[in-house]
């Protein structure tokens, strides 16, 4: 089913992909700050990049005055990044003081978002965090000495705990922290871990392990045994083309649906799949990239490593 999206998350959506005056969806030239927050590989990803005037001695009081985004993601993605964007440019700020904008400004600025959505926000504001420290480095600007921490500005390293979406295991927890998430599944709707392939939920060092060092033993909840896929090699023409269509329908599809868009399949030849996407999702400047990373890679991990799918 579709979303409740605001009639305001709706319009911004609307006009980015139309691209109409006064929407943000591109990369500033030669940006003063650049950051990145997401996976492309799982189809959810946010490049972030603004440009300042410059104070001509301090650096702390240099003004964002332009700021644009790439975002590889859904409808609530795009709405995101352009109430991050505006809230910037409305307010005039520093860069420092645009680390004061929290998803949660942006779900306000939004008029709200579905709980399933809320990641998107999340995206936005760590991608605009990791464009701020980007900008301090290069200006010389110590955030250290801010009163920041810088470990909730930059992208922890450390242990890799969910390969799908790269976050780490400092990342995880700070956020866990953060938005007192309780459960695998609030950690899954609110920054995305775990939320593909779950094989992180509740192995050694996973999941459950960081909520139950942080929030006290809790018991995990039994999860159905994933489904085996059998092999390529194991399957005729006829059982390959069937089995794609089976992870359109119920991978594919939905999440398309529920983003205004569908998908066509027009041919399926070895494995090769030709397609075109249909609705709001053909005419989104992220329609290349949702065929790529949410169609293709979907496929790849679902029924075959080398299928190829071309968009007509």
């Amino acid at each position: 089913m579709a979303w409740d999206y605001s009639n305001k998350t709706m319009q911004l959506f609307r006009d980015a992909i139309a691209n109409k005056a006064g929407t943000h969806f591109g990369r500033v030239q030669n940006p003063d700050g650049e950051g990145r927050h997401g996976s492309l590989s799982c189809g959810d990803a946010m490049d972030f990049t603004f440009r300042v005037r410059k104070d001509p001695v301090d650096p702390l009081k240099d003004r964002i005055v332009e700021a644009r985004y790439e975002t590889f993601g859904c409808t609530s993605a795009i709405a995101s990044s352009e109430a991050l964007c505006r809230l910037i440019e409305e307010k005039s700020v520093t860069p420092v003081e645009a680390l004061k904008i929290k998803n949660a400004d942006i779900v306000n600025y939004l008029d709200g978002l579905p709980p399933q959505k809320l990641h998107c926000s999340v995206m936005g504001a760590e991608a605009l965090q990791a464009a701020v420290v980007d900008w301090a480095k290069r200006r010389g600007v110590p955030i250290s000495e801010l009163g920041i921490d810088v470990e909730q500005l930059e992208e922890d390293e450390g242990r890799v705990v969910c390969k799908c979406f790269n976050l780490t295991e400092p990342y995880i927890r700070r956020k866990v922290k953060e938005l007192n998430l309780r459960t695998i599944e609030e950690i899954s709707t609110a920054i995305k871990a775990g939320g593909s392939c779950t094989s992180c939920h509740h192995g050694p060092g996973g999941l459950q392990d960081i909520l139950n060092d942080i929030w006290g033993e809790q018991t995990p909840v039994e999860e159905p045994p994933a489904q085996v896929v059998p092999a390529f090699r194991e399957r005729s023409p006829y059982q390959l083309a069937k089995e794609i269509e089976r992870v359109i329908d119920t991978s594919v599809r939905p999440r398309l649906i529920g983003e205004g868009g569908d998908i066509e399949i027009i041919e399926i030849r070895d494995k090769k799949v030709f397609c075109r996407l249909l609705g709001t999702c053909s005419a989104c400047q992220g329609a290349g990239q949702t065929m790529r990373f949410v169609v293709e890679d979907t496929l790849k991990r679902q029924v075959d490593p080398e299928i190829e799918v071309i968009q007509l």
